[in-house]
């Protein structure tokens, strides 16, 4: 079966707005069973619209357009495609309920033109928006299906998920199926992944292996074809079982969504432990990763910002004389900041980040430079790297290394 995306909008083209739906339809239509061979992006233009949807209704089974259900005038992807497939435009009842639900209750006028985002195909099915106003859209022409979403993905995602994928399933069972599952791994690049993998990347047939490289870290997208789920999720384990053997010791979890802090935080989590930092180039942003799991106070109650030389002797009460004879891009320094939040806050483990973000250079150590201590109830650890790129990525590489000593850490525990 053949698929493509439409993404309605001018806002794509000028890019004020980056196509996150594309990404995420591709890899869920790909689950099902259901192969996209298009992606496309078109302005707010009728004309160009209808112009895409003729080339669409020759080349593809699935149809699936994201954006343009809103109430405004450029918002014309339901009136363009009802038109496309000679369907009549009513108003879905429930769609109706719900927006005036939402207008009393936010004590707001609903305008007449809001009613335009309520309107389906008389013959279609109403796909209802869960975190939205503007009513989804299924119908089936003769030759075509199509599926109109939502432009925010905060609202298309649930919407599909919810009720798209179901209805799709049901409309077009596929006797084969995509099973996927995403690897994560940090420490190694790609292309040293790639090359210690690459007798197994090069016979891939089914499950195939696809290396995807992020801010950090690497991924690797394992993806099975099979008629039988079980079948499909051994050669999986095979596969995943085979990747470990060449590059365990850099794997850390699993799935899209899944990063090295929500690792890190569940393992504290499972394990009973605690931990605080004290931080000068990062400024805060390792205590503020964990922070974004939920979950987080369990195993952080706070730590240390100590930006300047005089909050390090203040708040962490370093020594005056060991930064004077070491200076703060030190080892001396990351392992009194460490040890001395311990014992302060009275931790499990305590991470602490003092170097060079940049531009400049400081102490006469060149941007990039980095100490990240690690104190536990044993010992104290200090460990040294040299981070290249901008001032971002240096702050965001100190975080990820100290993510990744504080995993190993506590799995050792």
């Amino acid at each position: 079966m053949k698929a493509e995306i439409i993404a309605v909008g001018t806002e794509i083209l000028l890019g004020q707005v980056v196509n996150t739906n594309a990404t995420f339809l591709s890899e869920e239509l790909a689950d099902l069973g259901i192969e996209v061979y298009y992606h496309s992006v078109v302005g707010d233009n009728p004309e160009r619209l209808e112009s895409l949807l003729k080339t669409a209704d020759q080349r593809s089974d699935l149809v699936v357009l994201c954006g343009g259900l809103g109430p405004t005038t450029d918002d014309l992807t339901k009136d363009v495609v009802a038109a496309h497939v000679g369907q009549r435009l009513v108003e879905d009842a429930a769609g109706r309920k719900e927006l005036e639900t939402f207008f009393t209750r936010a004590k707001r006028e609903m305008t007449a033109n809001n009613l335009r985002q309520v309107l389906v195909f008389e013959d279609g099915n109403a796909l209802p928006n869960e975190t939205g106003l503007a009513i989804g859209i299924f119908y089936q022409s003769p030759t075509t299906a199509f599926l109109l979403l939502p432009g925010p993905p905060s609202e298309l995602r649930p919407m599909f998920l919810h009720h798209g994928k179901a209805l799709l399933q049901e409309k077009f069972p596929q006797q084969e199926q995509l099973i996927s599952r995403v690897l994560r791994f940090y420490g190694i690049g790609e292309s040293k992944l790639v090359t210690q993998l690459a007798q197994l990347i090069e016979n891939q047939t089914n499950p195939t292996i696809a290396p995807y490289a992020k801010p950090n870290e690497v991924t690797l997208r394992l993806t099975v074809k099979t008629q039988d789920e079980k079948s499909g999720q051994k050669l999986l384990d095979e596969t995943e079982a085979a990747i470990k053997e060449e590059v365990g010791e850099y794997f850390y979890g699993y799935g899209e969504e899944n990063s090295l802090e929500a690792v890190v935080v569940k393992l504290l989590q499972d394990k009973g432990c605690t931990v605080t930092a004290a931080e000068s180039l990062t400024a805060g942003l390792f205590q503020a990763t964990l922070a974004n799991v939920s979950g987080a106070s369990q195993i952080f109650s706070g730590g240390f910002v100590t930006y300047a030389k005089e909050q390090k002797e203040k708040l962490l009460q370093i020594n005056p004389n060991l930064l004077a004879e070491h200076g703060v891009v030190s080892e001396a320094c990351a392992k009194a900041m460490a040890q001395n939040a311990r014992e302060i806050i009275g931790a499990d483990y305590a991470l602490s980040f003092t170097g060079v973000a940049g531009p400049n250079e400081l102490e006469g150590q060149p941007a990039g430079t980095v100490w990240i201590g690690l104190a536990s109830e044993k010992e104290v650890v200090t460990y040294l790297y040299h981070f290249t790129r901008d001032r971002s990525y240096v702050r965001h590489s100190a975080v990820m290394a100290g993510l990744d000593l504080l995993r190993r850490a506590v799995l050792k525990k």
